[in-house]
């Protein structure tokens, strides 16, 4: 399991863009995609230091209605389904499904004790 990104609710992507982009040395930015299976808009930005990932939309509504921003953090593995057994006391919030913004890469998400955490199947 690595470390891939983390993900930040956001009412506007734009405007969340440019600050990031005014507070980061930005290397890269991915175009801005809709993911039907997230029912969310996303845009991944890569920083020299870390990838942040923008997430609007109904998925993360009620996180943006408390003032919460932070959403996920995601690590990349090599197996999704043996990597999700391994996860004590946690439920699956988004069983694996095809991600947009990674190139239809299978992603699973989980609700652990430190909060919601995105597994990411390697590149095959």
């Amino acid at each position: 399991m690595k470390f891939h990104h983390i993900g930040i609710a956001t009412r506007n992507i734009d405007k969340t863009l440019d600050w990031v982009c005014s507070q980061f040395n930005v290397i890269t930015i991915s175009d801005k995609v809709y993911d039907n299976n997230q029912d969310a808009c996303l845009q991944m930005i890569e920083t020299i230091d870390v990838r942040i990932e923008l997430v609007s939309g109904n998925v993360v509504e009620k996180f943006i209605e408390k003032n919460i921003t932070y959403y996920h953090v995601c690590y990349e593995v090599e197996n999704l389904e043996e990597s999700i057994q391994t996860f004590d006391k946690s439920i699956i919030i988004s069983k694996p499904a095809e991600a947009v913004l990674f190139n239809n890469r299978r992603v699973a998400f989980i609700m652990t004790p430190i909060g919601i955490v995105e597994l990411l199947e390697e590149e095959s």
